[in-house]
Order: structure tokens, then C-alpha cells, then sequence
């Protein structure tokens, strides 16, 4: 260790990505990336920005980005901020409005950059335990805390958790920020942004890199009251003025526009995510219900890492969580194409009928 770093750098455990191997012939797995290509209209876009306008700083509000994404989900520009990622507006919303006196609360099995962002801005937290079978108990909740953060559907189970619920979880912390991460919502799950009006405590924050085929872009955004909205806004422009370059702004407005061909690759994407989870369990896998673009299952007698080191072999890549240890017997398996479900189950079959 540096004896030159600052004393906040010692004590930080950053975040792991999902690995992203350089190997041909690869059935990528592994980081929920959308199987599909963007939009052919983001393509387009992108081309028409290329052009000598790239000599100017971009809009610092993303006005016109703010502008399709309000349309889409008939609210006001005032209710949008966007932001480099979803990742950076996460980072902006810990810091801008779940650090306080009392300790934010979120799942103990959850999106593992969550402890990463309290370790980074010195913020208390504590975890709540996921029941069972690996559902969220918003009675938990119901406790004093600085704010409550949750993905749904959760990460990396995969598991919805109704919209009833999360009005519910609204109801019993009025008085606290309500952040519910939908970066998977558009595969299956009801989104909470219809509750924007009722509650001006519930932010909810989206990502362009899953059902909008835009991981390379970084472009994410959350949609809550204005008085939220603003509060991330005085955090950005003390960082950053300007997250969200031109192209970037251009692929996102256009992938927002092309909401049939959003809806067709969200269609597609979970018609092969419930052939595939019949597949397994013919396998003998226990999958546990699913509202994302992935889904987590054990097999009943082989454990995890040793299915995703046998699944390497063959050139197949999936992610494995050694900790915690309740879901170290699972693996995390991104949709791909159909023709990549057809590869992982002929090595699974293979892989399991070895003595």
C-alpha cells in the first residue's frame, strides 16, 4: 500500500465486474449484457454525431436526453437526472441522500456495489437478511433507518418483488429516501415509476445498458420528485457538469424513441430466459423465479464453482459468488440467444452425465 494514498483509500474493498474475457468462440454469460444490438436508429444517431460539433462541451443538463426519457414515462424534465451509468447516478444518490444519522438499510444479499458506495462516502448501513427462499420481507423494514436502498428485481437472484410491496415499504418509511434500483425491471417486473407522484420519498433509478442494448454508451438516469432530483443534480455539478457526452446523449435519445424495438428484444429475451429455465430443471437445477435478463440456479448434487469451472472448459463463461456462502452453490446465468441456451445446455448435459 502507497504510503502516498489518502486514509479513506486503505479501507476501501472496491467493486468486482463481471470479467470480460478476450477469447474467440466465447458464449459470454456472465454480465447481463443485452444478447441483441442496440436499435438500428442509435446506430444512426451515433453516426450523425460523429461530425465537427465533438469540438464542444455537450449540453451540461441533457436537456433534450431528459426531455425523451420524461416523455416516455409522462413526467417533467425536473423529474430526471441522468448521469454517466447507472453505477454514477447510484454514486450521486448514496452521497446526495442516504447518508445520515441513522443507518441505510438494504438486503444482505444483494447488488454488491451497494457496501462499496457506504465504504467510499463513510456511510453507516445494515443489511437486512433475505428470507428463505431468497425473497425480500419489506415488513423488515420497518425500523428506524437513513434510507432504504433495493434493487428489483433483486440482484443477483433475480427475484421480483411485487408492486404492492414496494407501496407497502413506501407507506412504513415516509419520513426516509425509498431507492429502488430497477436496472432488469423491463425483463418481467412491475416498475414503481407510476408511484412518483404519490410518494415524493421514491426515487428509481434505470440503466441503458440492459433492455436498451447499451452497456458501451453509459448512460443511466433516476426519476423521482423535484426536490430529489435536485439534490443529486447540486452533487453532479460539484463533481462533474458534464457526465454525458454527445454521443452517448444521441444513442440514448434514440434507443428511448424505439420503443418497438425495445419491447421486441425485451420479448425475445424472456421468451429464451423461461425455455431455458425449463431446461434446467429437467436438468435437475432448482431456478429460482425470475423477473431479469438472468437467472440464478444450483444444481442438486454438482456445486457452483465446479460447474463454472467445467463450463469454462468449454468455453462458456457464467458467474459464480463464492460469498455469501448461502448462494455459493449457484451459479448467475445471463440470456443470451436462443442458439447460446441450445451450447449451454448440450455442456451441461455433457458435463453431467460424466461419472
Amino acid at each position: 500500500m502507497s504510503k502516498f494514498w489518502s486514509d479513506v483509500v486503505h479501507k476501501l474493498t472496491p467493486y468486482v465486474p463481471g470479467e470480460q474475457p478476450k477469447l474467440d468462440n466465447l458464449v459470454k454469460l456472465n454480465t447481463n449484457e443485452n444478447p441483441y444490438g442496440p436499435s438500428p436508429k442509435v446506430l444512426q444517431a451515433l453516426k450523425l454525431e460523429a461530425s465537427e460539433s465533438l469540438r464542444l462541451y455537450p449540453d451540461p443538463n441533457s436537456d433534450a436526453l431528459k426531455a425523451a426519457i420524461a416523455s416516455t414515462y409522462q413526467l417533467q424534465k425536473e423529474n430526471v437526472f441522468v448521469g454517466n451509468g447507472s453505477d454514477e447516478v447510484l454514486a450521486h444518490v448514496f452521497q446526495a441522500l442516504l447518508k445520515h444519522s441513522r443507518p441505510l438499510l438494504f438486503p444482505d444479499i444483494t447488488y454488491s456495489f451497494y457496501p462499496v458506495y457506504c465504504g467510499l462516502y463513510d456511510i453507516e448501513y445494515q443489511t437486512v437478511p433475505l428470507s428463505d427462499d431468497f425473497t425480500i420481507r419489506v415488513e423488515d423494514y420497518d425500523q428506524p433507518n437513513g434510507g432504504i436502498v433495493l434493487p428489483n428485481p433483486n440482484a443477483p437472484t433475480g427475484i421480483p418483488l411485487p408492486l404492492a410491496k414496494i407501496e407497502q415499504l413506501l407507506q412504513m418509511n415516509k419520513h426516509s429516501v425509498v431507492v429502488v434500483d430497477e436496472a432488469y425491471v423491463d425483463f418481467g417486473t412491475e416498475s414503481a415509476v407510476g408511484l412518483i407522484q404519490h410518494y415524493p420519498n421514491l426515487l428509481v433509478v434505470h440503466t441503458l445498458s440492459k433492455a436498451r442494448s447499451l452497456a458501451g454508451l453509459r448512460v443511466g438516469y433516476a426519476l423521482g420528485s423535484a426536490e430529489l432530483i435536485e439534490a443529486l443534480t447540486r452533487v453532479k455539478d460539484s463533481f462533474n457538469s458534464y457526465p454525458v457526452d454527445r454521443f452517448a446523449s444521441a444513442g440514448a435519445i434514440a434507443a428511448m424513441q424505439d420503443s418497438v424495438y425495445f419491447q421486441d428484444t425485451c420479448r425475445k429475451v424472456v421468451a429464451t430466459r423461461e425455455a431455458l429455465m425449463a431446461e434446467l430443471a429437467s436438468l435437475d437445477f432448482e431456478v429460482l423465479p425470475s423477473g431479469a435478463n438472468f437467472i440464478f440456479a444450483k444444481h442438486q448434487t454438482l456445486g457452483g464453482e465446479e460447474i463454472t469451472a467445467m463450463l469454462r472448459q468449454k468455453n462458456i463463461i457464467v458467474r459464480h459468488f463464492k460469498a455469501p456462502s448461502r448462494i455459493a452453490p449457484y451459479l448467475r446465468i445471463t440470456i443470451g440467444t436462443d442458439a447460446q441456451s441450445v451450447l449451454l445446455v448440450k455442456a451441461l448435459r455433457e458435463i453431467l452425465s460424466q461419472p
